[in-house]
Parts: C-alpha cells; structure tokens; sequence
C-alpha cells in the first residue's frame, strides 16, 4: 500500500486550497528555479531514470521520448503539448488534477519544456471540461502573475508560457497526432508517421505530446530523484498512478496507488469491494473501454500494471478500472462499446472506417442471438484484419474489447444463438 509521504498528487479530492499559496503549501514550486538551472540534459536523463512511463495509455518511457527532440539549433521553436482531452469511456484521472492540482502540471510544464527546450506549452483540454480548464487557466494566471511562469520564469533567464486551449470533444484528437491537426484549426484525424512529431509537430516544428499525469509528476520526481520513484512499483513499472474505479463497487473513486499493486486489493481496499461480494465479480475492464476485459478466474490474481496485464491479453491503458457484476449483460456492454467506436471513428482509414461498423452491426445481432456459432470465429477474424490496419490506434481499441470477449465469454455468446433458435423453432411449431 501506497505510504502517504509517497503521494504526489496531496490535494486529489479537492479538501484544500486549489491556489497558488496552497499549492506553495504542499510543495510546489519549491527550488523550481535551482531544478531549471540542472538543464535540458539533466532533467531528461533523471526522468529516463526513474522509470516513468506515458500515463495516457502507451506506456512509452517519458525520458525517452523527450530525448527524441533536436539537440541542435535549427531555428525552429520547440513546443510541448499536454494531451487533456481524455474521452475514453471510464477515464477520468486528468480531470481530478486540472481541477484540484492544476499547478503540478503549469509547474511540470515548465520543467519538461527546458527538458526538451521549448518555450512555449500548449495544453489541449477537452471541450466538455469547461469547469476544469477555468481551473487550470486561473493557475496559469496566478503562476504567470507570480513571475513563475513567463518571461524569465521563477527569475532563471528561461521564458515559458503556457495556452489552455479547448477542444470540440472528438474521442480521435485524444490521438497525438490528431491532437495536433484539431491545434493548427484542421479536422481532427491522425497524420501518417513518419515524419514524427519530434521532428515535425506543432506548425511543422518540433513536438512531443505527453499526458497529463506524466507531465504532472515531474516535479516531484525532480525534487525527490529518480531512484526514489523507480524504488515504487515493479521493475519496468516504477511509481505512483492514478487508478479509477467505477462501476458495480460500493465507492466508486479515484485513487492513487503504487503500480503493481494487485487488482483484487485495489478494488476491495478503496472501493469498498465488489457490489454483493467478489463472488458477484462478473468480468473487469481494467484499463480504459479500450482494453480487453477480464474475467473472475484471472482478477483475482492479477497485478495493475503495463507489463502484468500484457501476459493476461489485456492492458493497463489509462488504468480505468470498470466493474461488471452478474447483473450485467456483458455481450450488451461490449457491444454498446462498439457503438462508441464506430461513432468516434474519423472514417480516414478504411479498416476502421468500415470495420467499426459491421462489428457493432453483428454485436447487436449477438446481443439477441441473432446470428449462426460460425459468424463469431468470422467477427474474431476482423477484428484481426481491423487491428494493425489502421493509421492509429482507434481500430485496434474497437477490435480489442470484441476479442476479449469471445476469449472469455464465447460459451455466452453460443448459448444465446441457441436459445434464439429454439425459440424460433418453437415458434414455427
């Protein structure tokens, strides 16, 4: 369990003052101007070594990617984007920070722009977190009013400024590059890679997209080093995380815990456990509507994090854990998932394009028996034909809960065929 003094994120639930003094008061911005005079080279390399991975999904190394950006002058200025658009289903960690521990990100901002040598950040909330991006711009206001942010920034000779900027609310500008289309005032679609944003981003220049969360932690694992958040979690699953919890569990909640830690314990220890005991779990999403869910047989053992749930076929994606009990009809919940996709698809590639649609057109036939045994080895094989296909990665997140579900609960899906056709049977007689 997570020791209190290891917690980054102090004011979660908003209980203390979202401003700038309180935040002065739980340790933001302390020494911020000694941390900004270590540099470029400094600041990434002790990201790189405390294990930090992208905590909007991917899991990619922070360090790494921020090392991705030119070392040498080019004319061009550099830009950092914060992805706060967070529209997956289930998600809603980055929310809880930009409304009450929104100057850990302006400050983590700043950090990681002189660790790629960029002077300006724009942050891309999305649209529907109105209250919350009015939070973040006040912090940014009181920051830049500080002398903390701005020209000549904590007094360390290195201008920074930041943009709040709210998008129209489009799941596909969660993707980076899509992001960055909506930024430049274009339809939200992804671009072809390479080139890579590191090399031509934001208005052509160079540019690393990072989430919320990783961006938020930075300072505190500035001020603390490296080892101290690589010695929490698991080796290759170093640190703190937010997890949330939803679902059919007695206190839904928000929670920051140490990566690794058991699933089972997560949801028994700070959500109050399963609705009607753990022999009522059903299945379990646990990372985000975009990952493969998990049955009861394997959450009772499995641990929260990229590498553990990678060997179950699942992930831990945004780590939103979502909850199904036996009340639910769990081929009706994939097959509403399903829905989603094919209505967020940007249409730009044809697999997705096309696929989205007539999987979720043969889940709803499954939801009501409606179909023959054979056509859901034809639905698993294209979701193999849409996965990998595709421009980003919004194919492989509609494909992915469908085969997570014939996994686990193919027996379900041929007991309504069956009972489909008896009934139809009966009726003809």
């Amino acid at each position: 369990m997570l020791r209190d003094q290891d917690r980054i994120f102090t004011n979660l639930y908003g209980f203390h003052d979202v401003g700038l003094k309180g935040a002065k008061s739980r340790g933001d911005w302390d020494g911020t101007k000694e941390l900004i005079a270590l540099g470029r080279d400094r600041i990434t390399e002790e990201v790189k070594n405390s294990g930090l991975r992208g905590r909007g999904g991917a899991g990619f190394s922070a360090g790494m990617k921020w090392s991705f950006m030119p070392k040498e002058p080019s004319g061009r200025p550099h830009y950092l984007v914060v992805n706060a658009d967070e529209g997956e289903p289930g998600t809603c960690k980055d929310r809880e920070i930009l409304r009450h521990d929104p100057h850990k990100l302006v400050e983590g901002c700043l950090l990681a722009g002189v660790g790629m040598s960029a002077h300006t950040a724009y942050v891309y909330v999305r649209g529907e977190f109105f209250r919350e991006a009015e939070a973040l711009q006040r912090a940014v206001d009181e920051a830049r009013d500080a002398g903390l942010i701005g020209k000549n920034a904590c007094k360390s000779g290195w201008d920074f400024e930041i943009y709040v900027h709210l998008g129209a609310g489009a799941y596909i500008c969660g993707e980076e590059t899509a992001l960055i289309e909506s930024l430049e005032g274009k339809k939200g679609q992804p671009r072809l890679k390479p080139p890579f944003p590191a090399n031509v981003g934001l208005y052509g220049c160079p540019t690393t997209v990072n989430n919320v969360e990783t961006i938020a932690v930075v300072p505190t694992i500035m001020r603390r080093g490296g080892d101290w958040f690589g010695g929490l979690g698991r080796p290759k699953n170093t640190g703190t995380k937010l997890f949330n919890i939803s679902g059919h569990v007695n206190n839904p909640c928000t929670v920051e815990e140490e990566m690794g830690i058991p699933l089972k314990d997560l949801i028994e220890r700070h959500a109050g456990g399963v609705r009607g005991g753990w022999s009522n779990l059903l299945a379990v999403i646990p990372g985000g509507a975009s990952v493969p869910l998990l049955p009861r047989s394997i959450c009772g053992s499995v641990r929260m994090d990229f590498d553990a749930l990678q060997e179950v076929k699942s992930g831990l994606g945004t780590a939103a854990v979502m909850v199904m009990d036996k009340s639910t009809d769990v081929v009706r919940a994939i097959a509403r998932l399903s829905r989603f996709y094919m209505h967020e698809s940007c249409g730009q590639c044809t697999p997705c394009r096309e696929g989205t649609g007539w999987m979720w057109r043969v889940m709803e036939r499954l939801v009501a028996g409606k179909a023959r045994v054979e056509e859901i080895d034809l639905l698993d094989e294209v979701t193999r034909q849409v996965e990998g296909h595709t421009i980003c990665a919004l194919g492989d997140a509609a494909a992915w809960p469908i085969q997570g579900l014939i996994r686990h609960f193919r027996p379900e899906l041929e007991r309504r065929i069956r009972e489909y056709e008896a009934s139809r049977r009966r009726a003809a007689a």
